[in-house]
């Protein structure tokens, strides 16, 4: 029977090692597994985080593994590209950092053997992702193991797959189960079926036939998987029997369930429509960057269920096999997807399939996945390149092929046009929008899909994303830009009406979650970090907007009192909203009620006076929250956003009434002469510092979309977001000279 050696603990680790030596020497440490390169460079900002060869090294005895025919080495994820050898001989080579292999070790072992891995997140043209608004973290930064097994055994080098394949077709009278095993030298062998219900109760038994490994198994009446009202789940188990003896055996979980996605009526889950609504998550954390532990994964899978979300994008690439796990347990639909994204690179369509292939085929049992994501944003540069196209009809005629269940889906970037060949590829569309955040204003953005869906009705179409950056910056008067608390909350109230009042919608999906690693980013105050998660990126803070959220999405009754980080305020009365699930909201003011008040939205205002300092609590039904403000003459400059390593801060800018500045919106600069002169001049400056021409400033100059994207930008404000992604920077005494220069324009 195949056994699993964990070997994660105690490897020799060194940079810039990309041939394994013979030795070691104390300029090498130890390390656990897992574990990255990255974890405090690629989350400081700058966009210098180190990107080349590290090489983990392990010392291992030929009685550290049990007795057994075939030893096969498993890495769960090796970022970006990796290398096998075994005592110093290269044995594999795997490209895409979010997948599992493995390779047969069995020949190199030795009485005493070396493992050596050579991890690679280099920049190259060939792996996705090379560019893109994450940090791309080395290392192996999940579990390694060695599996064990007879020569007979269930395929382990079937793209890394679990050796059994489950697919149900289901009705609310019966599932047909079908069931593939993949077997390895299987002369001599049969193949043995069995299904067990979620108690643990023996279902029913079917042996393979002998040439397919396959078989059909009937329930009548199963007991369906209806998302987060009741994940239920089967396990099917295979096993491997040769002269009467079980030899190896696999087993998955797998649900029954039916769904479509509609063009109008959105998404039908087991026949009945049932909104999908609910966040993209990256899978890093602070200090941590990637190399994650179970319980890291299991507080994840708990805050996206306490908010109230139904479903998951798992963005932008394969994640761990566990959260997928997790994702079945506790009715998460999921969005599963590629790291193909950001820019089409012609030398890397190998790559795409390569990694595609391992996504389904390690996937394929979960029941909480139910769309493969093609890409992300591919288009930034334009939507008509043949071979970019090509790439797209060949992966989403791949994904039929392995799966004939699930449909595919893209995400695609807000200046796209909705007549693109590239949006009529896949089976569903949606669409990443950032109105009142990255250009226009929040009313634009149900609006905007209102349009789409009049303009093609037949269209399956979501919001893959949207969202805008809140850190523990305050004012009482929020403005787009200004990185507050207050703006986040105040902009995802409006997306909430906007976008859950459309029924036509089949998913929506706040990005994101969490706060995530984003070294190029050098905004917000706090470099290094893509701050528009409704969580911090260490978990410890949920932001105002993960309860308006909870408000309407948790069955969990609550009430949230919005603001309390911005306990000193001035003025005479304090402007307050509350979230609640609940119908009617209590206010008292130092323990004297105040107000009572219902809100059909969840959102309830109140306006209290500004004395000293305040108690306030809000009641409803037996759940409270509480807090203190305190009056102060003037406003405390500690919750004004200033940029860390900024050359320069808005407040140091020079206004002049009536004329532009570093602090005017880009589309106002570009509307005159004079600055749309300056402005492209600097675009051309980014282009030519930047050599390989994939910059933010090359997807300005080309495409119109791109442009008023960024036209709600101040042109301080996009220098200091993108002085990573630009490829340059200017000094204090060049953003001056280029504000005295745009001073002398008038508006």
């Amino acid at each position: 029977m195949r056994q699993i050696t964990s070997i994660n603990n105690k490897w020799f680790f060194r940079k810039g090692v990309s041939v394994p030596p013979e030795k070691t020497d104390n300029s090498w440490c130890i390390v656990n597994l897992p574990h990255t390169y990255n974890a405090i460079d690629g989350q400081d900002g700058q966009n210098d985080y180190y990107r080349g060869f590290a090489c983990y090294q392990k010392e291992m005895s030929r009685s550290d593994l049990p007795g057994a025919e075939r030893h096969f080495l498993e890495i769960r994820g090796a970022n970006s590209s990796a290398e096998v050898f075994v005592n110093g001989v290269s044995v594999k080579k795997h490209d895409g950092g979010y997948s599992t292999f493995r390779v047969d070790i069995t020949d190199r072992i030795k009485d005493s053997f070396i493992i050596s891995v050579v991890a690679d997140n280099s920049a190259n043209d060939r792996v996705y992702p090379q560019m893109a608004d994450f940090t791309f973290y080395g290392g192996l930064y999940r579990s390694v193991n060695i599996i064990s097994v007879a020569e007979s055994h269930f395929d382990l080098e079937y793209y890394g797959a679990p050796g059994i394949e489950v697919t149900p077709e289901v009705s609310r009278e019966k599932a047909d189960v079908k069931l593939i095993a993949h077997v390895k030298h299987g002369e001599g062998t049969t193949v043995r079926f069995h299904l067990i219900d979620g108690e643990g109760n023996p279902v029913a038994t079917a042996d393979a036939d002998e040439k397919t490994n396959s078989a059909l198994i009937t329930l009548e009446a199963p007991h369906l998987w209806q998302g987060r009202n009741d994940p239920y789940l089967y396990t099917a188990r295979a096993e491997l029997i040769k002269n009467g003896e079980v030899i190896d055996e696999v087993s998955t979980r797998f649900g029954c369930r039916f769904f479509e996605i509609t063009a109008d009526r959105g998404f039908i889950l087991n026949g009945e429509e049932y909104p999908l609504r609910g966040v993209s998550r990256h899978q890093d954390r602070w200090s941590l960057g990637n190399a994650l532990l179970p319980e890291h994964h299991r507080e994840d899978i708990e805050l996206i269920c306490e908010v109230g979300a139904n479903t998951v994008r798992l963005a932008h690439y394969q994640h761990d096999e566990y959260f997928y796990d997790l994702c079945d347990e506790k009715g998460l639909l999921v969005w599963a997807e590629i790291p193909y994204i950001s820019q089409h690179l012609p030398n890397a369509r190998e790559n795409t399939v390569s990694q595609m292939k391992e996504l389904i085929a390690q996937n394929y049992n979960h029941p909480s996945i139910f769309v493969w994501g093609l890409s992300n944003e591919i288009s930034m540069k334009g939507d008509k390149d043949p071979d970019m196209l090509e790439n797209h009809r060949i992966l989403n005629s791949l994904c039929h092929e392995m799966d004939k269940t699930r449909p595919t889906t893209i995400a695609v970037l807000s200046p796209c046009p909705t007549d693109s060949p590239y949006i009529k590829i896949p089976d569903t569309v949606a669409y990443n929008h950032y109105f009142g955040w990255y250009g226009g204003d929040t009313s634009m953005n149900g609006p905007w899909f209102d349009k789409f869906h009049k303009e093609h009705p037949d269209i399956p179409i979501a919001c893959s994303e949207y969202g805008c950056e809140g850190l523990d910056w305050h004012t009482s008067t929020p403005h787009q830009g200004d990185y507050t608390e207050e703006y986040q909350a105040y902009y995802h109230e409006e997306l909430i009406k906007q976008l859950f009042a459309r029924k036509y919608l089949w998913a929506t999906y706040v990005w994101n979650m969490f706060d995530f690693g984003a070294d190029a980013r050098n905004e917000g105050g706090e470099n290094g970090q893509n701050h528009k998660g409704l969580i911090t990126f260490d978990r410890k803070y949920k932001k105002d907007a993960f309860y308006a959220y909870k408000a309407h999405l948790s069955k969990e009754p609550f009430v949230h009192i919005c603001g309390k980080r911005y306990a000193e305020r001035e003025g005479d009365t304090i402007r307050l909203t509350v979230y609640s699930n609940l119908p009617e909201v209590e206010l008292y003011v130092n323990k004297t009620l105040f107000e009572k008040k219902k809100a059909e939205d969840r959102f309830f205002r109140f306006e209290v006076p500004n004395n000293g300092t305040t108690l306030i609590t809000a009641l409803s039904e037996g759940y409270m929250d509480e807090c203190v403000f305190r009056k102060v003459e003037q406003f405390n400059e500690k919750y004004r956003l200033k940029e860390t390593g900024a050359v320069l801060n808005w407040f140091d800018v020079r206004e002049v009434d009536g004329r532009l500045s570093l602090n005017s919106k880009i589309s106002d600069i570009v509307k005159t002469g004079r600055g749309k002169e300056i402005f492209d001049d600097l675009m051309r400056a980014s282009l030519a510092a930047n050599k390989e021409d994939n910059s933010l400033s090359h997807a300005a100059m080309k495409s119109e979309g791109m442009m008023e994207m960024l036209g709600s930008f101040t042109l301080l404000r996009m220098l200091n977001m993108a002085s990573g992604m630009l490829g340059f920077e200017l000094d204090k005494k060049q953003l001056l000279s280029l504000n005295e220069n745009l001073n002398e324009v008038e508006l």
